[in-house]
């Protein structure tokens, strides 16, 4: 994996759209060297991810944000919470880790962050230190006059807008007007508490420096890595450097105010890949009472809780339907389904993931289902 690769296990826009069926394993992310990412954790274990370096090390840490009450703990293979249905993270970036002292730009004191790490991209293009990339990669340490944190608490948030693409709803449409991180957890940095009894935003205590992971995306309304709304161009994770929170910044919120950006470091991402699951059947045949099939994954990514129907006849109504509840990237599942037939000829379908759950790209779709004619 080069130091100017980028990979984006489903994307910002699956996630809001309530696709939790599809996961990378932590042991598939390469955290050797300087590794840039950021991620959520799974619907039963709610939570954000932060790409931190390991102090004196030269590699890297996953830390995992709580929805709880906004703590941190480091994440390690084989801990049972290392499946993420969305992630993205860079090769080894130190070969294009490109620095800039921040008191070059203008006084960062209450500024808006993403109005800050913009000037400082234009600022080294110009310089000719920075070369053009559709996202760049970031690290940060700030210290805040107050902030504002969220933390994914429903994975789900937004599968009303899914169904909008289909049919109208009230609910839907009113979901869909809300912008994604008003469904989120809120904890609130300060000085001190505000003492709101009623105040949804929950404070945390003063831990105000904050050292941060995250992108900025040329092109934001693509989704990939940012919410897919114009101008949204920074995504950014963190922890506060005590170590006792950490979560998304929401550093566009009306109550988050920078006090310094203490450092900044950019990373110019040039090639974009994308990892996807790719359901397929194949092998399928009848013999001695019985339709045999294989069930595959040829893409990228773990998949949960899948469907597969053995349609008799175009008949829906009394088809066989199994569920698996877990295919690996790269593995198959062998079936062989008893079935009484009439004599006589017949056709036997099998489809993978019948109700389109699973997000799969148009051309990966295809292979989802098979036809076999038979006589008995």
């Amino acid at each position: 994996m080069a130091a100017s690769d980028l990979w984006i296990a489903n994307t910002v826009t699956d996630l809001i759209q309530g696709d939790v069926r599809e996961h990378l394993p932590l042991e598939r992310i390469p955290l050797q060297g300087d590794v840039l990412g950021l991620g959520t954790t799974t619907s039963l274990d709610n939570g954000e991810l932060i790409f931190l370096p390991q102090p004196g090390q030269g590699d890297t840490t996953i830390w995992k944000c709580r929805a709880s009450d906004g703590g941190i703990r480091a994440l390690q293979p084989g801990d049972g919470s290392a499946h993420f249905p969305y992630v993205c993270f860079s090769g080894d970036a130190s070969a294009v880790r490109t620095p800039l002292d921040p008191a070059l730009l203008a006084d960062a004191a209450g500024r808006p962050l993403q109005e800050l790490v913009g000037e400082a991209i234009a600022l080294l293009r110009r310089q000719g230190r920075l070369p053009e990339a559709p996202i760049y990669g970031l690290r940060l340490v700030a210290r805040w006059q107050s902030l504002v944190i969220t933390v994914a608490s429903k994975l789900c948030m937004g599968q009303q807008r899914r169904n909008t693409a289909i049919a109208s709803s009230a609910a839907s449409e009113a979901t869909a007007a809300r912008s994604i991180y008003q469904l989120l957890q809120h904890y609130r940095l300060a000085p001190h508490d505000p003492g709101y009894p009623a105040d949804p935003i929950r404070y945390l205590g003063r831990s105000l420096q904050w050292e941060c992971c995250g992108f900025h995306d040329t092109d934001p309304e693509q989704g990939r890595v940012t919410v897919p709304q114009p101008g949204a161009h920074l995504h950014l994770h963190g922890c506060s450097t005590d170590l006792r929170f950490g979560g998304h910044l929401h550093h566009e919120h009306p109550e988050s105010r920078l006090a310094q950006l203490e450092r900044l470091v950019l990373y110019p991402l040039q090639r974009i890949h994308s990892l996807a699951s790719d359901l397929g059947v194949d092998g399928l045949g009848f013999s001695d009472g019985a339709v045999r099939f294989r069930v595959y994954n040829r893409g990228g990514l773990d998949v949960s809780d899948v469907g597969v129907a053995v349609v008799i006849d175009d008949r829906y109504s009394g088809h066989r339907y199994l569920r698996l509840p877990w295919l690996a990237a790269a593995q198959a599942e062998q079936f062989s389904v008893p079935l009484a037939l009439e004599p006589g000829r017949h056709r036997l379908e099998v489809i993978v993931d019948p109700q389109r759950e699973v997000l799969e790209r148009p051309e990966l779709q295809a292979n989802n289902r098979r036809v076999l004619e038979v006589e008995v």
